[in-house]
């Protein structure tokens, strides 16, 4: 770590830890303390006006998405889209489609990236039926945190709970002397910046929303309060704060898109904050991430439509109608799917249910994508398509 950049930092200090190299012997090294965060902030003008955009385009998101016959059904593509960016950022790489998929393969198939994918929707899932009833917490983040690990490499005994031991930023089995940032210590100082994170998180100020979902993401980094999955519960957490303040009705906001392409963008403004005390450029960054991945899902819910339009008409022209065209216009939810998800959706028997996809695939809606051994999957390239550029 780069502890003269460090060393007179306006927004927390470093501390000596004592660490144990391959041979056993102890060295002292800095560990970097956040002093938590304030309840007011100077913004320049141009971050203003960024912010200013990404309200405008966020408002439009969630105007376009209440117009929906069914919100709900943009809900799990979305979390999928995220998962996989998401992940992405922290080097774990698999197909959309694989993870699409993956609900119709056995687990014993399945890659470790796709079930640490996989994961991250079930998270997302459980976070935002706990928002229902909660404020967003340690408690909560740390359910979140034990469901995103569990089963992966990073399924370790302080699953979720703060984490009992120091961890570094940088390269994996470089050790800490070349890390590139090393976060609080376990025990009292990790706990009381955690404590002071939520109680900030949930306190009435004046600050405009986005600029407090971006403060919160710095510091929940920099904290780094679990062994494994900080990033991706810190990109969690930006979805669940707009949910909880009701800017955002349902999480069709994917942020790590955006991220991801600029990781190293994204990394070195969260490291700039710690050596400067300076929020006014990552936040001017953030605002502008919002606004264009607001603006995408609104194209994408526009693109989605317009597919499903078109299907429709396609389907109708050749005389379809009932049970087909009921299938075809929720397949914008369900771009893979087999033949019990159309019984469950639509609540009608297997043959009736069965015949529907037959026609679909006959009319080049669907095309099945399992092979072998595998129960039949069939999939939507063209909801898929939109999905995939989103």
């Amino acid at each position: 770590m780069l502890v003269d950049d460090l060393k007179d930092s306006p927004v927390g200090r470093l501390v000596a830890v004592d660490v144990a190299d391959a041979r056993g012997v102890r060295e002292r090294h800095q560990a970097f303390v956040p002093y938590p965060l304030p309840q007011t902030l100077l913004l320049s003008q141009r971050t203003y006006k960024l912010l200013s955009e990404a309200d405008r385009a966020l408002g439009r998101l969630d105007a376009i998405v209440q117009l929906l016959p069914n919100p709900q059904l943009l809900v799990r593509p979305s979390l999928t889209k995220e998962a996989v960016a998401t992940s992405a950022l922290e080097g774990t790489f698999a197909p959309l489609s694989d993870v699409l998929e993956a609900d119709y393969v056995d687990d014993r198939r399945k890659t470790a990236e796709v079930r640490e994918i996989q994961n991250y929707v079930r998270a997302a899932m459980r976070g935002l039926e706990l928002i229902k009833d909660k404020p967003i917490c340690l408690n909560l983040v740390a359910q979140l945190q034990q469901i995103l690990v569990r089963g992966t490499r990073g399924d370790s005994y302080d699953a979720g709970r703060l984490r009992e031991r120091l961890v570094a930023i940088g390269e994996q089995g470089r050790g800490i002397e070349h890390s590139r940032f090393v976060p609080p210590p376990h025990g009292d100082l990790l706990k009381h910046g955690v404590s002071d994170w939520e109680k900030w998180l949930n306190a009435e100020d004046d600050l405009p929303l986005l600029v407090k979902a971006a403060l919160a993401h710095y510091q929940f980094e920099t904290l780094h309060p679990f062994s494994d999955g900080n990033g991706r519960l810190g990109r969690l957490i930006i979805t669940l704060q707009l949910m909880y303040a009701g800017v955002l009705h349902y999480p069709i906001l994917n942020m790590s898109p955006w991220f991801e392409p600029r990781r190293e963008v994204y990394i070195d403004h969260l490291l700039q904050i710690s050596r400067t005390g300076d929020f006014d450029p990552w936040v001017a960054f953030f605002a502008e991430g919002v606004a264009a991945r607001a603006s995408a899902a609104s194209q994408a819910i526009q693109d989605l439509l317009g597919v499903r339009e078109e299907m429709l008409n396609e389907l109708k022209a050749a005389g379809l109608k009932g049970m087909v065209l009921d299938l075809a216009g929720n397949l914008i939810g369900f771009p893979v799917l087999d033949v019990n998800d159309a019984v469950h959706l639509h609540d009608v028997s297997y043959p009736t249910a069965n015949s529907a996809v037959g026609r679909l695939v006959q009319h080049g809606i669907l095309r099945q994508v399992s092979r072998g051994n595998y129960a039949r999957i069939f999939a939507c390239d063209r909801v898929y398509q939109v999905i995939e550029r989103a």
